[in-house]
């Protein structure tokens, strides 16, 4: 069975793990040999790459392969909640402690988390689902659609709306209201049709936020995960951080931190909320293009009315 991680330093963790736990059942006291004098020492590289081949770690004596796990890959593994985690599970390898199953897949996560409350808020399920909304006093449901390559997209979820309480979120596609397939219909042909649908029950089918993808990381010491935006726009990656190794790409805009919604939050609150965060957090994204054609024509207004609860799981 394969095995995933939520970010590359959970797997690099748990690749060291690995090793300590068959160095440890290598070497046993009854096998173990007094220290040489003059006995070279062993030098040991990390199981899992991290930029630039770095040079081997020293170890001093033969009972020891890994010194500590104080500062790994900018990680403060001393961190308390790290330790907490260490003493809970024991830290050992994938192969004996499986965090969860997706699919054919082992899911393991010795330094995000065991059922990471964010990274399951932020999760983009696969499959459709049903949602069943009303519409509020106002007569509406509280959303916005933008019609994209022949398919209908949620552009705008109002704050306290009908819509918002459903648990739609801002890139979600619509794939049938009231039995309707959508498939080619335009933004004004969908806004008729929910006008005239009954306020008490209208019923949807959702593809979770295709055009998105999520990735998790770690903050380092300093609080930071390594990568710069303006206006949410993602436009630089520090070298060898977080961000880096784990794949978040510049031309692409911040939608989710967390599972969060910022679209609309000016940059320093989005800079609030990534304080706010724990050192594991997950950020959702999407490309440019198809970020600035939904967002076409959105005033200032509607921007600021999105929105923004944390959902929950």
């Amino acid at each position: 069975m394969a095995t995933i991680y939520p970010s590359l330093e959970d797997m690099a963790v748990d690749k060291m793990a690995t090793v300590q736990t068959q160095f440890a059942q290598a070497i046993t006291p009854q096998q173990a040999l007094p220290a040489q004098p003059h006995q070279p020492p062993v030098h040991v590289y990390p199981s899992a790459p991290t930029g630039d081949r770095a040079p081997p770690s020293v170890v001093p004596g033969p009972y020891t392969l890994y010194p500590s796990l104080g500062e790994y890959m900018g990680i403060n593994m001393s961190a308390p909640e790290v330790q907490k985690y260490v003493a809970q599970n024991q830290i050992v390898p994938a192969t004996s402690h499986p965090v969860a199953k997706q699919g054919a897949c082992t899911v393991v996560a010795p330094v995000s988390g065991t059922q990471n409350p964010d990274i399951l808020r932020s999760e983009i399920k696969q499959g459709v689902r049903e949602v069943i909304v009303c519409k509020g006093a106002d007569g509406k449901v509280g959303i916005s659609i933008k019609d994209i390559n022949k398919g209908v997209f949620v552009a705008y979820v109002r704050n306290g709306s009908a819509g918002a309480m459903s648990g739609l979120r801002f890139g979600d596609q619509i794939l049938q209201i009231n039995s309707e397939t959508v498939a080619g219909w335009t933004q004004d042909k969908f806004n008729k049709f929910i006008k005239a649908a009954s306020g008490a029950k209208i019923t949807l089918a959702i593809r979770d936020r295709p055009f998105e993808r999520i990735i998790t990381m770690q903050k380092d010491s300093q609080g930071h995960i390594g990568f710069a935006f303006k206006n949410g726009e993602i436009h630089q990656i520090i070298k060898d951080s977080s961000a880096a190794r784990n794949g978040i790409l510049t031309n692409h805009y911040l939608i989710e931190v967390n599972g969060q919604n910022v679209v609309g939050l000016k940059d320093k609150d989005i800079q609030d909320v990534f304080a706010r965060a724990p050192r594991t957090l997950t950020i959702t994204m999407m490309p440019d293009f198809v970020y600035d054609v939904i967002m076409k024509h959105m005033g200032s207004t509607l921007r600021k009315s999105m929105d923004h609860s944390i959902p929950d799981i």
